[in-house]
């Protein structure tokens, strides 16, 4: 501490030090200056370029740093030239290089939080390195221990696992990123196999960089016995659903009862399975809603596959007609609105049953299949009946109506009881 006070004392609060940040300062203003001057006499610059187009947005925010530096190093060459004092110069024009690297680096990582996270750490690194104090403070920190089971543990240690930590597990999550990908494209996997290879990868990669992040800070691993025997008791007891729902994912991946894709129908929910998650199942229904269903439930309760083992459908659509109609021509009329429906396949061809004889009317039922049961099924249904509708009315096939035989008997003064 004594040190970085008299660091303070001798090289911040110089004459020669104030000068020159005043000039450091002053150089910014001005790079503030050019930057809108050339953006304002080259409103377009090289926006014609394609490969310019392509790292505009990288580049743009570097411009005033660009151009700062630039004055910063024309002003130093000047000091030396001179052999006046530059120590502020060259700390500033380094660390603005360091944070130009450090910047078109991150820029590479898509998530902005994370980005913003690892700039602000690296240029802090790299300015206490410039400044020199990077290895009295590693020093500093390696001299805070304290106990952690039958060793010693620093704070340095401490914070370099954590950092282990981090970095290996953003690289276990960009490599099982790479295995999903190359998975995709192997037509000899199916679906559920890829979800499964790639979260087993992705749990054993990052568990892996934990226990390799732990004993990094010198940690005795059977410390986490006591540990682990009471995450098993909170399982036991606490996360009893948790655990099944996650078993249970892991069932419908090595099964193969469900994959991405299907159509199924599940308490009254039908819709297309877009994802099996480590806790639930995503289905979307035919109106835009995401159902997140609890995998234990697709496990325990029945649930029905449209597209298990083939994506052909069947529909079956009863259709009543009048005991006066021409049972053969609404037959007729039946498979030509059927046919009629692009979506309803030839082969099996659609074909109508006589399902029985009712009070008030013949019993039809037009059996017809479909491929795309993702598309929906009852818009299909409804389709036919509007033709069938049509057809019928305009062919003379009558829709029937209830009817009912009503007989009144009149019974005799000597059948009356009185009261």
């Amino acid at each position: 501490m004594a040190s970085v006070i008299a660091w303070f004392g001798e090289t911040l609060l110089s004459y020669q030090t104030l000068a020159q940040l005043g000039i450091i300062l002053s150089l910014w203003l001005v790079s503030l200056g050019l930057s809108r001057l050339i953006g304002f006499v080259f409103p377009h610059g090289l926006d014609r370029v394609d490969f310019y187009q392509r790292l505009k947005p990288q580049l743009t925010p570097l411009y005033d740093l660009v151009i700062w530096l630039s004055l910063i190093l024309t002003v130093k060459a000047v000091a030396d030239q001179q052999q006046m004092d530059s120590t502020a110069l060259n700390i500033a024009a380094n660390l603005i290089v360091a944070w130009i690297v450090i910047r078109l680096v991150t820029n590479l990582i898509k998530s902005r939080e994370i980005a913003r996270l690892i700039r602000s750490f690296a240029w802090g690194l790299a300015a206490l390195n410039i400044v020199g104090w990077l290895s009295p403070l590693i020093d500093f920190l390696e001299g805070i221990t304290f106990s952690l089971g039958q060793g010693q543990v620093s704070i340095f240690g401490v914070i370099t696992g954590l950092l282990t930590l981090l970095i290996l597990v953003w690289l276990s999550l960009v490599v099982t990123g790479f295995l999903e990908n190359w998975l995709r494209k192997v037509p000899a996997v199916n679906p559920s196999a890829r979800v499964l290879l790639s979260k087993v990868a992705r749990i054993l990669l990052i568990a892996f960089a934990f226990l390799f992040a732990v004993s990094s800070v010198g940690i005795d691993l059977t410390v986490f016995a006591v540990f682990g025997g009471a995450i098993g008791v909170g399982l036991g007891f606490g996360l009893q659903k948790v655990v099944s729902n996650f078993v249970s994912g892991v069932i419908l991946l090595m099964d193969r009862s469900i994959k991405p894709g299907d159509v199924v129908e599940i308490s009254g929910t039908y819709g297309r399975i877009n994802k099996l998650a480590g806790r639930y199942t995503s289905v979307i229904s035919r109106d835009g809603r995401e159902h997140l269903i609890p995998n234990e439930d697709m496990v325990t309760q029945t649930v029905i596959n449209w597209t298990f083992s083939h994506r052909m459908v069947r529909r079956h659509i009863p259709v009543g007609i009048s005991y006066k109609s021409d049972l053969d021509l609404a037959m007729k009329l039946m498979i030509e609105a059927a046919d009629e429906i692009p979506r309803i396949l030839q082969d099996p061809a659609p074909r109508v049953l006589i399902k029985g004889f009712g009070d008030s009317a013949i019993d039809l039922e037009l059996r017809m299949w479909i491929r795309d049961a993702k598309n929906g099924v009852s818009n299909v249904a409804s389709e036919v009946y509007y033709k069938i509708w049509h057809k019928f009315n305009d062919q003379g096939v009558e829709f029937p109506y209830p009817q009912r035989d009503i007989h009144i008997v009149t019974g005799q003064k000597s059948d009356i009881i009185p009261d």
